[in-house]
């Protein structure tokens, strides 16, 4: 399983929602096990910089390439990319839960 977590931070704190709401509709693609779109609810005393997280997870690369290739998937980017400032992505295998 392919563990797909990805990091943003606003430029304007005021643009949190259409953020959220910008990446929210990368739940409506159909390839996730899994899709979470949450705010970063800051509980860390060391760090607060990152303002909403993308958490997924696939079967495979295969699941990933087409989650990341459906017409959502651009249109999240469309949305969000002129109002964050930070995108810091990570994926990474880990064994299925079960």
């Amino acid at each position: 399983m392919i563990r797909h977590i990805v990091l943003f931070s606003a430029k304007d704190k005021q643009d949190l929602h259409t953020i959220h709401q910008g990446l929210s509709i990368l739940r409506d693609i159909p390839h996730a096990r899994t899709l979470e779109v949450v705010l970063n609810e800051k509980h860390d005393a060391w760090s607060d910089e990152i303002d909403v997280v993308v958490y997924g997870e696939f079967d495979d690369e295969a699941a990933l390439a087409a989650y990341k290739a459906h017409p959502l998937y651009e249109e999240s980017i469309r949305r969000v990319r002129p109002l964050r400032e930070t995108r810091i992505a990570v994926d990474f295998t880990s064994p299925a839960r079960g």
